[in-house]
């Protein structure tokens, strides 16, 4: 299992930027998914963005494509969402999440077992 920390969340006017991290202790493996969720108040928790530990690719939700960008740093342990043109839709707690699934089930949120405590954005009319 992997310990999961994100950062970088705050409070922004819309069409401004953040970059969320999550540093990431523990043993990932390649084939662990490393997910971004959110989950805004009285909805449920929803898929922004993924990628794997051991791998090049990147998958987006259809609200983050074009603004939102994924990556990974495996020699400083850490992955990060830079986030553009936000609006104030993008209001919510963002979290970090790792687990060995695959690409049909790394959306559901009930599939992992490791999460971060989560990074509040608030974006501002």
């Amino acid at each position: 299992q992997v310990h999961l920390v994100e950062s970088g969340g705050g409070l922004v006017q819309a069409g401004g930027s953040l970059r969320l991290s999550c540093a990431v202790s523990g043993r990932p493996v390649s084939s662990h998914a490393m997910t971004w969720f959110r989950q805004a108040p009285g909805k449920e928790r929803e898929f922004v963005a993924s990628l794997y530990w051991g791998g090049t690719s990147t998958f987006y939700a259809d609200s983050s494509k074009g603004r939102f960008t994924m990556s990974r740093d495996n020699a400083k342990n850490m992955v990060s969402l830079q986030m553009n043109n936000l609006n104030p839709e993008d209001t919510a707690r963002y979290y970090c999440a790792a687990g060995a699934l695959t690409r049909a089930t790394m959306k559901d949120p009930s599939r992992y077992d490791s999460w971060g405590q989560g990074t509040q954005v608030t974006v501002s009319a």
